[in-house]
């Protein structure tokens, strides 16, 4: 590993190649196979500058091809010199002062667990303050990897959403299921309202390319009620000017006239048109209608939201229709022929409920 060109290394001249030659065969294929594995460019860069110097380029040409600084190749070949490619390819995660002892790391993930931090300079500066440990963000980023975190997004959820009463709600949801007769159905019931605009969305585009979309001006949209059957994955919709309570006693007379005999438990949410007067005198007069209210702002629990997500899914991400008849028709088309995604249905509609009780998270 050790080479014998000082001349060369404190004199930026280039030397015959037979003495800037410094690995071994073994060592360049090595080198080679590691380099095909990186996937962090500055890293790879780091094992470029060893085999561009090993063939005899000078570091203010290795410098210029990497678009680098002499004194950082310099500074490569020095850290490989010293400890082979372990030491190179090794970041320093402290300045002024030591590493983290694992009693302040455990303190360090609790405190990041409860807190939102979109800049990881943002959480260097916390540790300087709080643990006299200088950390670069590139530091910050590899210790927070470490510890098991990722860059995402946190979830929105209703800030009022109570937990225990969602737990309620799916105990009993259980015991509703264990006992019902065989001719009893469990429906849940929602609107979509779904606009007359393409929705963009993620998909493969080849690297280095522009994919543009249509859009429309208008506003008009789609308002459709439905009831899905969670056993058999089939859906009852219908298309109003818009929903309330007169299109939810629509939606309510189709059931029944589809489904003649047993009990039809409908989950719902608390809109206030389910509670209102003609709904209640409706109930009174057809009492094969057995309403389930869940919970306040429980959107997770109704199952009928995630159709409603693969609906969309379908129909409006990346899907342009230029009139809004055609965008009607499509979005129909999809309840329609849902029997054609009974597969997709059956992955995606399952009843394991999310129960939200996640901890308040600070968002610094």
């Amino acid at each position: 590993m050790k080479t014998n060109n000082w001349h060369n290394y404190f004199c930026d001249v280039k030397a015959p190649a037979v003495m800037n030659s410094f690995l071994t065969d073994n060592d360049r294929d090595y080198l080679r196979m590691q380099h095909r594995q990186m996937k962090e460019t500055r890293y790879a860069d780091r094992i470029k500058t060893i085999l561009f110097l090993d063939k005899g380029d000078s570091y203010s040409e290795v410098a210029e091809r990497l678009m680098l600084d002499d004194a950082t190749i310099r500074n490569y070949y020095q850290q490989y010199e010293k400890n082979g490619l372990s030491d190179l390819l090794k970041d320093e995660y402290t300045g002024k002062s030591c590493y983290l002892s694992e009693q302040q790391l455990s303190e360090l993930d609790a405190h990041a667990s409860a807190h939102i931090y979109t800049d990881s300079k943002e959480l260097a500066n916390y540790i300087e303050k709080t643990y006299g440990v200088t950390y670069t963000q590139d530091a910050v980023k590899k210790l927070l990897h470490r510890l098991d975190y990722v860059y995402k997004k946190p979830k929105l959820i209703p800030g009022k959403a109570d937990a225990a009463k969602q737990q309620k709600f799916v105990e009993e949801y259980e015991q509703l299921k264990q006992t019902k007769k065989p001719e009893d159905k469990i429906f849940f019931m929602d609107g979509v309202h779904p606009m007359h605009n393409v929705q963009p969305a993620y998909g493969w585009i080849k690297r280095g390319e522009e994919k543009a979309l249509k859009s429309n001006t208008g506003r008009e949209r789609v308002n459709i009620n439905g009831a899905y059957n969670i056993e058999d994955h089939s859906i009852t919709v219908r298309e109003d000017e818009s929903i309330n309570a007169q299109s939810t006693i629509a939606l309510f007379e189709q059931l029944l006239k589809k489904h003649p005999l047993g009990t039809l438990n409908i989950i719902h949410d608390n809109a206030r048109y389910y509670r209102c007067n003609l709904i209640t005198e409706f109930l009174k007069t057809h009492q094969r209608i057995a309403p389930k209210y869940l919970p306040s702002y429980s959107p997770n629990l109704n199952l009928i939201e995630r159709l409603w997500g693969f609906f969309k899914s379908e129909i409006t991400h990346n899907h342009y229709y230029e009139k809004f008849a055609d965008f009607k028709k499509a979005s129909m088309g999809f309840f329609e022929n849902i029997k054609d995604y009974r597969k997709e249905l059956e992955t995606l509609m399952t009843e394991n409920f999310h129960i939200r009780a996640v901890p308040v998270i600070n968002s610094s």
